[in-house]
């Protein structure tokens, strides 16, 4: 037997409909009347309720922004009432494509970090061989999964590289309460043959690097050193952790070598620990050199 959650959104006027278990093959449906809905039965029925403007289906939730000729609160259980109706007696929420790819059964499971506020969630195959890093939603035109991620409300930032998607969340929200939301979103989205990364749109950052390759040459040789000391040691221990490090530049009177922190290595409590105990102290040993400092940016 169907029962809902309700729960309230940051706009007043819209509220979500929340399953225990996901609805939609990681897909997001938005209807704004009944002649939309034709691939959703659920939401043809709901417009004829006179108070629905829109109906959105994603993940594991239905949510429903109202016109203002009614409170939420007058018929909100109601509502939740229509709809596990509607289900329990076999109606459709959405119309399955049967012409979609097959699922492509895959493991995922979460992995703690050094970062408090970061998990890794490994995946059973390689998802990419550039590194990137997302910031914002606005950022994610190659990552149609990125994109999806940051429509859950507690994520903060996402890096992915290699086999791994390493999510970094707000303080809103523990682990404990989100992880287990997080790794089957990520498991069916890759199943059901959602894109992680569109490689071709990836090609300005391809280029990026290739231009760093390029000018490698042209770098003076302590820089040139400490690259590949980043390269051999540093950078294998910080993506086990679901990070990254990238040489920024090196400032030869000053001794200061600068860094790129991604993923959970960026605003790591321990990362500063990690910078002068480990990377710095390397460094310095290394390059025999007693006054390099490094600082991340």
């Amino acid at each position: 037997m169907t029962k809902l959650t309700i729960k309230d959104t940051q706009n007043p006027a819209i509220l979500k409909f929340e399953f225990q278990d996901f609805i939609t093959q990681n897909e997001s449906f938005e209807f704004k009347n009944i002649d939309e809905a034709g691939n959703s039965p659920l939401a043809q029925q709901l417009f004829y309720l006179p108070f629905v403007k829109t109906v959105y289906i994603s993940g594991n939730f239905i949510a429903i922004e109202r016109f203002s000729i009614v409170a939420w609160e007058d018929v909100q259980e109601a509502v939740a009432e229509q709809i596990e109706s509607f289900v329990d007696n076999g109606g459709i929420i959405i119309k399955i494509d049967d012409n979609k790819p097959k699922k492509q059964p895959i493991t995922v499971y979460g992995e703690s970090t050094p970062n408090p506020a970061a998990l890794k969630f490994v995946v059973s195959r390689m998802l990419t061989k550039n590194p990137v890093e997302f910031k914002n939603i606005d950022e994610t035109n190659a990552s149609p999964l990125a994109k999806e991620l940051f429509k859950f409300p507690y994520v903060k930032e996402v890096f992915i590289d290699e086999n791994y998607i390493s999510v970094t969340k707000y303080e809103v929200n523990d682990w404990q309460e989100i992880t287990l939301e997080l790794r089957t979103f990520i498991k069916q989205f890759i199943e059901n043959g959602g894109t992680v990364l569109d490689e071709s749109l990836l090609e300005a950052t391809v280029k990026d690097d290739t231009v760093k390759d390029a000018t490698f040459d042209s770098l003076d040789e302590t820089s040139q050193k400490i690259i590949n000391i980043l390269e051999e040691y540093v950078k294998p221990a910080v993506a086990a952790d679901g990070g990254n490090i990238l040489f920024d530049s090196y400032d030869e009177t000053t001794k200061t070598v600068k860094v790129i922190m991604q993923g959970a290595c960026n605003g790591c409590p321990s990362s500063t620990f990690t910078l002068k105990s480990g990377i710095e102290s390397m460094l310095k040993s290394m390059l025999n050199e007693e006054g390099i400092i490094v600082e991340a940016i």
